[in-house]
Parts: structure tokens; sequence; C-alpha cells
């Protein structure tokens, strides 16, 4: 089996794990403080603070941000589940934007048609590692009064005119899930800007303890924290930190693996003229493309809904004979707005967001991994090669 994905692991790993056990402290301390130094460093940003995962650092931002009941934050209509649930968590109302039709990124244009007096924010996704147009949203955000919480869940290692995504807005979440360029299992960190707004987030992650005001010697309190905010268990432990860190010093390597990776994808799509059908995701925006994800595109030459229908069974008898020939491939991502949940609470329709609706029916991930072989993505190539003869033609 070629696997979608694999993390890129060595004995460096496991030494960092067993430091931790050693050392009798497993939960909350030292490495996570390390590993967040090390972070907010690698970055280039002015804070960082480890939690448990991108889900929850998008719901601390969204909190952070004070929003709430009755405010509306715009987030894109093709991106993971997580970037709406965390509005809808914090009992304000997900607003869906569409996105490119060949970047899989927030339309900007839409973005400012969706913007309404209840609005509070916006959540751009940088989609499987590619930048949206950030200069562009940042200016619509400032002349708005907008927050900015940039979703860079799959982004680390992504830069626009040198600078790392995430630190353009107020807020920046990372993911370190096991499909993302460096993974501590389950983990994800904020970048944030300001002091006040990097301890109001270690409140939030924290049960709402305010550790950094902790006083030490007689106190009634025996010196326990005191808990300004109503907060939650969003913590990391300092064993996914070790694994973290050493994951961090092997990020420049990991990202150029990926991108030489995707560079023979490239080449294998037009020697082959996979092209012809299936749409290699381009390196737009003149940013580094980190590629946590090869996401391709299938391309019928009509777009009628009949067309798109018989296009879209062809993706999955993809997927099908993929599995069946020991590659596993999986659709780019979803489109939340069409998920139960969303899609019971607004009515939405294909039509109301047709670039989303065609991205989550015709989108295709193919393995991509640092340190999977030239040979494997030749495989993979000449599967498509042969299943791209069976594809729909005009009727």
């Amino acid at each position: 089996m070629i696997p979608l994905t694999r993390p890129f692991f060595d004995s460096s790993e496991e030494e960092g794990a067993l430091r931790v056990l050693r050392s009798g402290w497993v939960g909350q301390g030292e490495e996570v403080a390390a590993f967040e130094q090390e972070f907010a460093r690698y970055t280039g940003a002015h804070h960082a603070v480890a939690v448990s995962s991108c889900t929850a650092a998008l719901h601390l931002s969204v909190l952070a941000a004070g929003i709430g009941p009755g405010d509306e934050v715009i987030v894109p209509a093709f991106t993971w589940i997580s970037t709406a649930s965390a509005v809808e968590l914090s009992g304000a109302r997900a607003v869906f934007c569409d996105v490119g039709a060949t970047d899989f990124n927030i339309s900007v244009d839409d973005f400012v048609r969706k913007v309404t007096p209840r609005t509070k924010a916006v959540i751009p996704v940088h989609q499987f590692g590619l930048a949206a147009e950030i200069a562009n949203l940042v200016k619509e955000c400032n002349e708005r009064g907008l927050t900015l919480i940039e979703d860079a869940a799959c982004a680390l290692g992504t830069e626009v005119e040198t600078r790392s995504v995430g630190t353009f807005g107020e807020f920046g979440c990372f993911s370190f899930h096991p499909r993302k360029s460096i993974t501590t299992g389950e983990g994800g960190m904020v970048v944030v800007r300001q002091e006040p707004m990097r301890r109001l987030l270690r409140c939030y992650r924290d049960i709402g303890a305010d550790r950094d005001g902790v006083r030490t010697g007689f106190h009634p309190s025996g010196g326990l924290p005191e808990f300004p905010v109503l907060g939650l268990n969003y913590r990391m432990t300092d064993l996914q930190a070790a694994v973290g860190r050493s994951q961090l010093r092997k990020l420049p390597e990991i990202v150029r693996m990926r991108r030489e990776l995707a560079d023979l994808y490239r080449s294998e799509f037009s020697v082959r003229e996979i092209d012809v059908w299936l749409r290699a995701p381009g390196v737009t925006g003149g940013g580094l493309h980190s590629f946590q994800a090869f996401v391709g595109m299938l391309t019928p030459s009509c777009q009628d809904s009949d067309t798109i229908d018989r296009w879209a069974r062809f993706r999955n008898d993809i997927l099908q004979g993929a599995a069946e020939c020991g590659i596993q491939m999986r659709p780019g991502t979803h489109a939340p707005a069409f998920l139960s949940y969303f899609r019971g609470k607004y009515a939405v329709t294909p039509s109301d967001f047709p670039n989303a609706w065609n991205a989550e029916r015709l989108s295709l991930a193919l393995p991509l991994y640092a340190g999977m072989s030239w040979e494997d993505v030749r495989r993979v190539c000449v599967f498509l090669e042969k299943i791209g003869v069976r594809r729909p033609t005009r009727v």
C-alpha cells in the first residue's frame, strides 16, 4: 500500500519522548514552553501558545477575539469542518463564502459581498499549503474593522514574501495532526502579536487558570492560580511537545522533499498527459507552497450538472480503483455547508457556492509525504494514466 501520508520520524522523536518519561513530568510543562518559543522563532511570530489541536486553536481565537452570540464570522465553503465549527461553538454564526475555481482558497470578492453590520471576523484557510490572497484580505479587514484569523492548519512552512502565513492576522492557527507536515499525534498552536492576548489564550486553554499570575509563598490560596475566565482543557502535553520540537527542526527538509515530490508529480502529469483531465495544484500568489497535500481537480470540458455528476462518479471510481491497486487516495476535503449540521441549519444549495460544490465532488488528493520514493510517485501516475482512458466523454 502506498499511503496517503506518513509521519517523518527518526530516533530523535523517540529520544525526546523518553526524556520526558524519565523526567517524571508528562503534562504541560517545560517542553511545551520550549516548543512555543521555538515555534514563535521559526514563524517569526511574537508569541505562540500550544494547544491540543488546531480545532482548539480556532475555537480559542474566536473566543479571545470577543466573538459570540449575534456575531457573524465569514469562512470558506470548502474546508475542513473545524473552521466553521469553531465559530458555531462560540455562539456566533458561520457565514460561508465561495472559494476560487482553481486554487481552493477563499474568494476575496465573495467574502466582501458577505460582510454585514454583524460581521466581526473572517477566517481564510491556506488550503493544502497554498497561501490565500493574504495581502488583499488584510487590506479588506483593515478597511472594515474586522478581525483576521488565519487557519494555517495545512500551511506550516508556507511563506508570502519570506513571511510565514499565520503571522499576517491577529491570530494564526496551526495543526500538528498526523496528515500535516509535522505532527505531535494531535496538537495545535496559536500565534499572536500582543502579550495580553497571549496571556488570555493561555487562560482559556488551561480551564481558565491565570498561571502567569500565580503567587508563591504564604497565601490563602496556597499558591493556586486565579481563574479570571471560563476556560477549557485544551492543553498540550510535554510528551507531544518533545516530539514537536524534534519535528520542527526537520521542517525545512520536510518542506523541501514535499516540493520536490510535487514537482515530480507535475512533470509526470505532463509527460503522461494526465493534466489533460486532472489539473495539478498550482503555485500561485508568489509564495512558498509547503504542499501539505497534493490535491488535483478533475476538469470536465462542460460545466452542466449532468456532466459534473458523471465526472463526480468517475472521481469515486478512481478512489475505488486506486484502493484495489494498493494506492490510498481521498477527496481533497469537504464542503461543510452541505454537511448535515450546517445544511439543516442554513438550508444552502449548490448554487450558493458552486466552486465549493464542484471542489468537494471533483478534487482528488494523491499520496505525498516526506520520504516517499520517486518510484511510488511514478506508480501513482501510471495508475492515473491507465484509468484516465475511462474518463467520461461528451454525449
